[in-house]
């Protein structure tokens, strides 16, 4: 498989000839990872789904994170209705080629943390 070209300007403070800092530098992201998480669960979901479940994140990081995977073919939007105009996002296979990373975070989520919700 053929490396993946990026001509911006690395932003990151760390070296990205490494592969996992460069995946990083695409999902790692503070909310990026769940967005994912429910493309990768629910399927198709309209931006107004994120919201909902994506409890304390702003419309704007909700619309910035869905243009960089956007970008980045991961995430495709698709429109289902022309007047007025509205969308929906769906995992590429690209995308779907991250599903069993996320599986193992969930796997070690399971295994080494703890829920500690509000009773």
């Amino acid at each position: 498989m053929r490396p993946m070209t990026d001509l911006r300007p690395n932003p990151a403070p760390y070296d990205m000839r490494c592969p996992i800092a460069r995946t990083l530098d695409v999902v790692g992201e503070r909310w990026t990872i769940l967005i994912l998480r429910d493309l990768v669960t629910g399927g198709a979901r309209k931006f107004q789904d994120f919201e909902r479940s994506l409890t304390g994140i702003s419309p704007n990081t909700l619309s910035t994170r869905l243009k960089r995977l956007e970008d980045a073919g991961i995430v495709e939007r698709r429109f289902y209705e022309q007047h007025p105009p509205r969308a929906e996002y769906v995992l590429t296979e690209k995308g779907k080629e991250l599903r069993p990373v996320l599986r193992t975070l969930f796997d070690w989520g399971q295994r080494h943390t703890l829920y500690r919700g509000s009773d």
